[in-house]
């Protein structure tokens, strides 16, 4: 894992990034030191420590290819809930040791891609340490399964930002209906938005779906999040 905070000395909220299904990397690197530069301690796990060291796929890997995914699907299957919730709660007890971090302001959690359903399970949690709660191409956050994503909602305080891929929305538009539907009953502050014309895994640099425009619109929307609920 990595940690980036601001150049300035203060204390600073602390965010928890979830990458997405290639994992840390050098993109991930880049984001984490922009949001740092926003006035935040930045904390980047490597999902797969349990299995391989980062970066687990080359620097520029596209989620978007098959051959990239299947090079990390053996380390996916060692990422249980079981497992994803102790590393949840380890990772935000580590930001919250840093001698950078403000532990008397809320942390923020952000979720790419599959880090979407692990963002929504650090929120439910630690519902009275998390103040928001954002996904970027969030994947699986509406299932028919006992354990989906979204049945984690009641357990959630915080506010939810999800920014839905165009494509992901058209292959299952009943989700974005069933999300706000849960938010809604949950009465939470939240946005679930869909991105016209941006596909999975828009908003990381060297993905073949990367757009420059929606990706910048979604970090607008972030940083505005955080800037509501990391006080």
């Amino acid at each position: 894992m990595v940690v980036f905070c601001p150049e300035d000395k203060g204390d600073w909220p602390g965010v928890l990034i979830w990458p997405d299904i290639l994992g840390l990397r050098s993109v991930f690197r880049e984001i984490g030191r922009r949001l740092a530069a926003e006035g935040y301690v930045v904390l980047i796990p490597n999902l797969f420590y349990r299995s391989a060291k980062v970066p687990v796929v080359d620097d520029w890997s596209d989620s978007s290819s098959a051959d990239d995914r299947a090079k990390v699907m053996p380390f996916l299957a060692e990422l249980t809930p079981d497992a994803s919730s102790n590393d949840a709660i380890s990772y935000v007890n580590f930001i919250d040791q840093q001698t950078e971090t403000d532990k008397r302001k809320p942390v923020g959690v952000l979720g790419y891609c599959i880090g979407g359903p692990l963002a929504f399970r650090t929120a439910a949690l630690m519902p009275n340490r998390v103040g928001a709660v954002a996904t970027f191409h969030g994947s699986g956050l509406v299932t028919d399964k006992p354990d989906s994503p979204h049945l984690l909602i009641p357990q959630i305080k915080a506010e939810v930002l999800c920014c839905v891929a165009d494509n992901d929305d058209k292959r299952d538009p009943e989700a974005k209906i069933r999300l706000r539907d849960a938010l809604a009953t949950a009465r939470l502050n939240s946005s679930v938005e869909i991105f016209d014309g941006c596909n999975h895994g828009w908003t990381v640099s060297g993905s073949k779906s990367f757009n420059c425009v929606g990706a910048e619109r979604a970090w607008v929307k972030l940083i505005d999040l955080y800037k509501r609920n990391l006080i």
